[in-house]
């Protein structure tokens, strides 16, 4: 398959093939002109990570989830304890956001919202 075709079949971007290549995340073949020759094991891979990456995990912890895909011997520890490290920094995400949901809403509660120029959420903004 060539890289239009693999990025059709994945529902990856071409230019993100070739960014996981450059990485070192998949190897397709090179043919004597140099275009790209993409597998079924490519192709496998390409949607292994368009997935793991639509779940948020980081480009390392993709590197590591293949690897330990790969792997008859793994042992499914190693993949929960990825996976519990990448939920846990949403929860810590969701949590910095909902504070600043808060934050942002009571300034808007405490504004006029009205003609005058006096506004609380550009006060608490350009505070030191």
């Amino acid at each position: 398959m060539n890289i239009g075709d693999v990025s059709r079949r994945s529902g990856l971007p071409a230019k993100t093939i070739r960014y996981y290549e450059e990485i070192g995340l998949i190897q397709p073949d090179r043919s004597p002109n140099g275009y790209r020759s993409f597998s079924e094991s490519d192709l496998h891979r390409l949607s292994f990570l368009g997935r793991a990456r639509a779940l948020g995990f980081a480009i390392e912890d993709c590197r590591s989830l293949l690897a330990l895909y790969a792997d008859d011997s793994r042992e499914s520890g190693q993949v929960k304890q990825i996976a519990q490290d990448h939920l846990r920094r949403i929860d810590e995400k969701i949590a910095q956001l909902q504070s600043m949901r808060a934050t942002l809403a009571h300034l808007v509660s405490c504004c006029a919202g009205d003609d005058r120029p006096d506004c609380p959420i550009l006060d608490d903004l350009g505070a030191l």
